[in-house]
């Protein structure tokens, strides 16, 4: 049986001949890769082989008419020549060598040579394009020019008859205009006769001034009527209506000197005219931004004189309303002061209160302080209404702020006033009360009223007592007072409850006794029961007293109470 050594040799043997084949793969794969771009190289060197060269130099020989073209033709064979003979046969050379390192199996080196080849071709490849572009710009170019000019005859024919057909709208400059069509037309001619001669050099110039004149000369075409109607017309025309209205609204008392209407008006005017000066000699750059930014100007003029005639309307709206608020929240404050000291000696009031007041009173003279200014700059119009109409929304702001303020303060102050009245009041009725219950007391000639009343009706005489004191002290705690009232009105109507329950209770036993004379002969038990109630009665236990004579007649004619609280209700 074979020992681990044997396996370790075969393991080791399969190892390498793995390595050896993953070598043998990677050099087979790279020789195909190298193979792919040898061919591509051949195919570019072909591609760049190809170009046309020769067969446009051979349209260029025939238009060969002065010594400069003959030297641009044959320096475009030279440069030909350089790529056939030179450049070619190098790129051969490179891709030959490139093709023994590969057969070699030298890749290193073979990358190096990949990487010059590409570079060769490609700057190979450079030469024979541009140098195909240059001649290309020979052979193509009656074509090719011939074609744009006719496209620019067109818009050439196209602009210069709307401009006949509208020539009364660009003014003074006519002239000027019909000699840049003249000079159009001489670079039309010169673009023939370079044609004739095969001057492709000059042709290439004398196109693209066409092209530039033509475009320039379309602008000024149809921008020009619209600039001499803003510069001759509508701007001077707003000019005119802007002076009218300035003057109209200045007599009127107007104060527009803030937007210093001569001054813009003139520099405008001096715009105005620069911009024509320059339109006389074709020069439109800005042109109509410039116009249209005056124009904008102007129309903000008429907003302005629109913004002051609404502010100055808003402005004496809101004055007639201020001015009443302002005169009678002054002759309430000054009212306030006036019988402040009688105020502060008649209630206990709280330092936050008076302080209060006192910022009140401050706020106010600010406000008085600044209206008056206000209307002294209104009316020496030295502030615009715009300006005066913000300034007095601000203090119309400020004073309704005061007037809640003041109203709170006010309402503060009355409600003083009023709990002093309604302590009066109520102490009336307190008395009225307590008369009513003596009255009660007087009228039913109880044999025995209970100590019960009696400390009542004391606490209910201190009670009144406190009141008046209170009342009757300088300057008045009104929450004392206060205090003070709901004490004796809770006393007053205990009072008020405890007599009448005492006479209520005494008149029903009364009633009940005298109800069960008649059956005290019918029933020993009887006699006692109302015996007994009578003893009660006559000690002041009148409920106790009810509740035995009731308990007593139920034994011989039930359901009595009934009858008994019916009787007495009637």
């Amino acid at each position: 049986m074979p020992g681990p050594i044997f396996f370790i040799v075969i393991g080791t043997i399969l190892i390498i001949v793995g390595i050896l084949l993953a070598i043998f793969f990677f050099r087979k794969k790279q020789i195909t890769i190298f193979r792919s771009v040898r061919n591509d190289f051949e195919r570019d060197r072909n591609l760049i082989a190809g170009i046309p060269i020769a067969s446009e130099l051979s349209k260029v020989e025939p238009v060969l008419n002065n010594d400069k073209m003959e030297e641009k033709f044959q320096s475009w064979q030279e440069r030909h020549r350089v790529i056939l003979e030179e450049k070619l046969p190098q790129i051969d050379d490179f891709i030959i060598d490139f093709d023994t390192l590969v057969e070699q199996k030298k890749f290193k080196e073979a990358k190096k040579q990949l990487i010059k080849t590409e570079m060769m071709l490609a700057k190979a490849r450079s030469s024979a394009e541009l140098l195909l572009s240059e001649i290309q710009e020979i052979t193509l170019s009656e074509e090719k020019y011939r074609s744009i000019v006719t496209k620019l005859k067109t818009k050439y024919r196209e602009m210069t008859a709307h401009y006949q057909e509208h020539k009364e709208e660009y003014g003074d400059i006519q002239n000027v205009i019909d000699l840049q069509l003249e000079n159009i037309e001489k670079r039309f001619m010169d673009f023939e006769k370079a044609m004739e001669k095969g001057e492709y050099n000059d042709v290439v110039h004398i196109v693209k001034a066409i092209d530039t004149m033509v475009d320039h000369m379309a602008i000024i075409v149809e921008e020009i009527p619209d600039l001499f109607l803003l510069s001759t017309q509508f701007i001077p025309r707003r000019m005119e209506q802007i002076q009218a209205m300035y003057r109209e609204m200045s007599e009127q008392g107007y104060p527009l000197e803030y937007l210093n209407i001569e001054y813009n008006l003139e520099e405008s005017q001096k715009n105005v005219k620069t911009i024509l000066d320059r339109i006389r000699v074709l020069n439109l750059v800005d042109c109509m931004f410039e116009l249209k930014t005056i124009l904008d100007y102007l129309d903000s003029l008429f907003n302005d004189f629109e913004k002051e005639r609404l502010s100055r309307k808003v402005y004496d709206e809101i004055d007639r309303d201020f001015h009443a608020k302002l005169k009678k929240t002054r002759k309430i404050v000054r009212d306030i002061y006036k019988q402040f000291d009688h105020i502060k000696e008649n209630y206990d009031l709280n330092p936050d209160e008076i302080t209060k007041f006192d910022e009140i009173n401050k706020q106010l003279i600010v406000i008085y302080d600044s209206y008056k200014m206000l209307c002294g700059q209104v009316k020496d119009h030295a502030v615009p209404y715009s300006k005066s109409h913000a300034e007095l929304e601000k203090l119309s702001g400020d004073l309704r702020a005061l007037e809640d303020d003041l109203d709170h303060s006010l309402t503060s102050l009355g409600s003083m006033y009023d709990d002093e009245v309604r302590a009066r009041e109520q102490l009336d009725q307190i008395r009225d009360l307590l008369k009513q219950c003596k009255d009660r007391m007087k009228d039913y000639k109880l044999p025995i009223v209970t100590d019960l009343y009696f400390v009542q009706l004391a606490e209910a005489n201190e009670a009144i007592n406190e009141i008046m004191k209170e009342l009757d002290k300088r300057p008045i705690v009104i929450a004392t007072l206060n205090t003070r009232v709901d004490t004796a009105r809770d006393l007053i109507l205990k009072l008020y409850h405890t007599t009448n329950r005492m006479i209520q209770m005494a008149e029903l036993s009364e009633k009940a006794i005298v109800y069960g004379n008649r059956y005290r002969s019918t029933s020993n038990e009887v006699e006692i029961g109302l015996n007994q109630a009578t003893k009660q009665f006559f000690k002041g236990e009148y409920q106790k007293a009810l509740e035995t004579a009731l308990h007593t007649l139920d034994l011989v004619e039930p359901g009595i109470y009934r009858k008994l609280w019916k009787h007495y209700e009637a």
